[in-house]
Order: C-alpha cells, then sequence, then structure tokens
C-alpha cells in the first residue's frame, strides 16, 4: 500500500508522520489506528493490535 502526499507540506515533519502510518498500515493484520490532532498537529499516533489464535485443530 502506498500513500501518496501530492499537496505542498505544510509542516515539515507531515511526510515523516504519513511514512509511519503507512507503515503500520503495512505491518497490522487486525486492529485499529488511532490519530491525535492539537490544534491541527498530529501529536499522538496509537497502534492497537489484536492476536488471534486459530482454536480448531
Amino acid at each position: 500500500m502506498a500513500l501518496k502526499l501530492e499537496k505542498p507540506q505544510r509542516e515539515p515533519r507531515t511526510a515523516e508522520i504519513a511514512n509511519q502510518i503507512a507503515d503500520i498500515l503495512q505491518e497490522i493484520k487486525f486492529g485499529s489506528i488511532e490519530i491525535t490532532v492539537h490544534e491541527s498537529k498530529v501529536v499522538q499516533i496509537e497502534r492497537k493490535e489484536k492476536l488471534r489464535f486459530d482454536t480448531k485443530k
């Protein structure tokens, strides 16, 4: 999955943050990603991953 940023950067770290999110999306199988924004800036990225086990034999 590729994340493309076509618009001009408003914040120098925008590309770095987008790359972090893209990396998490490629690695996670089950779960969620929560992005916290404060005053129009990303201040936190939280990754919640679920581990699922096959109980059938």
